[in-house]
Parts: C-alpha cells; structure tokens; sequence
C-alpha cells in the first residue's frame, strides 16, 4: 500500500485518538496547571465585554481532551464573569470514541460535535490548544530533477514527482504544506468574519517557517519513528503560523500575533494567579504551582516554542493579551 504522507497521518492519527489515551504518552498546558484554563476562562469574559456582551453566545473548544481546559475555564467564567456563564452554552469539537463519553462525564452541559460547522449560529469564543499541530501535513522534498512528494509505502518514505509549485531549494531539502490546517483556517476565519466572536489558538512552532522536517511522533512520553506501528504513537508537526495568519487576514479577520505563549500567559496575570494560590497552599503544593507556570512560561520550556494567534470580527480592537 503506497499512500500520501498527509492521508497516512491522518489515518494514523484517528486509529490512535480512537484506541489510546493520548494523556498516557504527552501532557498538554492545561494538564500542567489549572492557572491556564483559568486564564483561557477570563480572556473569554473579556472579549465578551468587549463584543458588548452578546445574550447568547457559544464557547467552542476545539480537541477537547478529556475537558480540562475547559472545566477550568467555566469555573473561572462563573465565578468571574457571571453575565457570560448565563449567557453561554458550552460546544466541543472531538472525534474520537474514546475521549467522547470521557468529555460528556467531564463537561455534561457540552454538546459535542464532528466539525467546526455543526456549531449553531451566532457569535462564538472559539478556543483550540495543541490542535492544529496534530492536522495532517504534506511534504515536499527537493531532488536533483524536481520537486517531488513525499509518500509512504511499507512503513518508509518514497516520493513520486509533483507539479507542485515551490522555491528553486538544493537537493535534499524538504518543505511541508499544512493544507489541513489552513482549511480549518478559512472556516473559522470565514465563520468569525459573517457571524461575529474571537478565536484563540495556541500551539507550537516558529513564528515565519522554513524548510525543515517537523514530523514527529510520541509514544510513551518518548521520540518514536513516526512510521513505525501506526496508531500506537501521536504523530504532530510544527504549525505554520506566518501561512495561518496570512489566511485569516484575507478572510477579513483581525488578528493578533502570534506571540510567545509566555508572553502571553504573563500579560494575562499568570504569575499573580500562581502567587495567589500559592499563599494558600501548602508549602509543597506552592512549590508545584510554581513550577508548572514555570514550565509554562520560561523560554527554555514551552513559554517560547508555543504561540498564541487571536481572531477577531474586523469590528473588534486589540485583543487581550497582545500588545495593540
């Protein structure tokens, strides 16, 4: 069997969301700490303030995981933003057979969804954390003749010769197409621009991309061979946020960013809300909260490789977070 890299990770990766628990062999931002989908929480009251606060409005979170981030974020909208919490209904974006009937114990008020269009209409907050980087890419790798397409056939790469048009790169160079990507970019972009509300995705990878090999896979929190055992590892690459942002903005959006997560998370009061939990807390449990926003936010961890991108109706101002 010979298929194009972009079908076999698709595939690839809907056998493992479908079979494993992905939380066994990565851990994501919100598993880290509660101060993340907290913080997620009140930037979502804020651009609702700023939307002049809708009566109704959809708070949509794309890849749900078991709902972490979005537990944590309606106990913070509660708690905070009482006028969203009653004006809101909850919707997830999730696939897998495995993480449903986890996310319907975790979120029962959630309505859950197969795609971006099943939302109901009207505005929504749309949120997606470590999504884009696990949509399917292409790759292009450059031979003494031409370009050609990377595929896979019996568990190694080969290529076969594309039209596709690209930079006159030397030999051996490979360049990547996140398609998937950008066209769940248009959507939503396209989805904001029509029927109001904001997006916040954060994800990793540089901010202008190059050429360069990204695909990776993880299997037991360890580098695997990303063609090896199909379905038992979760295979991801690095998001093109410069192409992302490009999409957006011919769509009609206003955006703002990307910039580093831990820029982001810091303009947001991470470090106050750690402080304040930790004054609470017991000495080893402030000593953990510490160091998760840590890990969050230090440039050497994940506070510079992550970024964070908004979206918003072309109406809207600056969004919070992000320098104006």
């Amino acid at each position: 069997m010979i298929e194009r890299l972009d079908h076999f990770m698709a595939r690839a990766n809907a056998a493992y969301y479908a079979t494993h628990d992905p939380f066994a062999d990565f851990v994501t931002a919100p598993e880290i700490s509660q101060v993340f989908g907290e913080l997620l929480g009140l930037w979502a009251g804020l651009v609702w303030q700023m939307m002049d606060t809708p009566k109704q409005i959809s708070l949509v979170e794309a890849g749900p995981g078991r709902g972490t981030l979005m537990h944590d974020a309606l106990r913070a909208i509660r708690r905070a933003v009482p006028g969203l919490a009653a004006a809101l209904s909850v919707h997830l974006i999730e696939t897998s057979p495995r993480l449903i009937p986890v996310l319907q114990s975790a979120i029962p008020e959630a309505t859950i969804h197969a795609d971006l269009n099943a939302i109901p209409g009207g505005p929504i907050i749309f949120l997606a954390n470590e999504f884009l980087d696990a949509l399917p890419i292409r790759q292009f790798i450059r031979r003494s003749s031409g370009w050609a397409e990377r595929y896979v056939e019996n568990m190694q790469f080969t290529d076969r010769p594309t039209d596709v048009s690209l930079p006159d790169d030397t030999a051996g160079t490979i360049r990547e197409s996140g398609e998937a990507a950008e066209t769940f970019m248009i959507a939503l972009a396209a989805r904001l621009t029509r029927q109001g509300g904001t997006a916040l995705i954060i994800d990793y990878g540089p901010l202008h991309s190059g050429p360069g090999d990204t695909l990776q896979a993880i299997r037991g929190t360890q580098p695997a061979n990303p063609l090896a055992e199909p379905g038992t590892a979760d295979l991801t690459a690095h998001v093109d946020f410069a192409r992302l942002v490009s999409t957006a903005v011919e769509a009609g959006c206003r955006v703002s960013g990307p910039v580093p997560q831990g820029t982001f998370l810091a303009s947001l009061g991470i470090h106050e809300r750690t402080a304040q939990l930790g004054r609470g807390a017991n000495p080893d449990a402030a000593i953990k909260l510490m160091a998760a926003t840590r890990r969050l936010t230090a440039p050497e961890a994940m506070g510079s490789l992550f970024k964070a991108l908004a979206l918003g109706h072309p109406s809207l101002p600056a969004l919070p977070g992000f320098a104006a």
